[in-house]
């Protein structure tokens, strides 16, 4: 069998399959006495591969097996041909599906110690249903809880091998610890020093502070206006200034009159 002919085939069934297809998979194609064997469709996918290079589709191997797929560069354009947006998950579902991904087996208690709440049985419901996660036995303990684990779809829709493919906790902890010192940098361009003080408005700046000897000469009806309760805060001092100077004044008067009272009482 050509090698050039039996990648066309081989093109071909990964377009039509729509799904990742095995070595074995790939090799049941052919009757049992023209079967290619491994070696040779490994070959077939290699030229593939490379005839691929920079162009819009690609050949990847997942957990499935191989597939074509468009590639990621050009999905924003492409994506624009499904009227559909895709599911979105909530963060509880996401933080589930990665406990169980890196901590499998895991029963759903030890889920909900590690996350400090209760599961719901909706994001179990609903990762099953996805065929993300499975049954995959039951722990030796009172009561026997179902231990729960990945499947090989859950690998195939998030283009993984195997789970060795799954980023290390080091590289998570980094981009949570990057997340709030972005944040911070953030919030420390866009905050004024606590030390500036608001600008004076113009109203209070334009208006002149009144003389305290103009307040004293004023006439008696006038003092409510110039009382400290009456005035704004800006001119409260000044106001009691004045009030304080015209009691002083009334003091020494007084004092005066009384003065040359007692000298005409003696000369009398």
């Amino acid at each position: 069998m050509e090698l050039e002919q039996l990648r066309n085939w081989i093109e071909g069934a990964l377009l039509a399959a729509g799904q990742p297809l095995t070595l074995n998979q790939l090799n049941s194609l052919f009757d049992e006495d023209s079967q290619p064997g491994h070696g040779s469709i490994r070959e077939a996918l290699a030229m593939i591969d490379a005839e691929l290079e920079g162009r819009a589709c690609e050949l990847v191997e997942v957990a499935g097996g191989f597939r074509l797929q468009i590639r990621a560069s050009v999905m924003p354009v492409v994506s624009r041909l499904w009227a559909e947006k895709p599911p979105r998950y909530s963060r509880a579902l996401l933080e589930t599906l990665a406990i169980i991904a890196y901590r499998q087996p895991i029963t759903r208690g030890e889920i909900e110690q590690i996350r400090g709440v209760s599961l719901s049985a909706n994001i179990l419901k609903t990762l099953q249903e996805r065929e993300w996660i499975r049954v995959v036995g039951q722990r030796d303990i009172p009561g026997r809880p179902e231990l729960l684990g990945t499947t090989r779809a859950f690998l195939d829709y998030f283009g993984l091998k195997g789970l060795d493919d799954l980023p290390t906790l080091a590289e998570i902890r980094d981009l949570e610890n990057l997340e709030p010192e972005l944040d911070f940098n953030r919030r420390g361009a866009n905050e004024e020093p606590d030390h500036e003080q608001a600008p004076e408005s113009s109203e209070n700046r334009d208006q002149p502070e009144p003389d305290p000897e103009q307040v004293a000469d004023q006439p008696p009806g006038t003092e409510r206006e110039h009382s400290p309760e009456n005035r704004k805060p800006d001119q409260a001092g000044s106001g009691a200034t004045a009030h304080q100077q015209q009691g002083e004044d009334e003091t020494r008067t007084d004092a005066s009159e009384s003065s040359d009272d007692t000298q005409v009482r003696r000369k009398s």
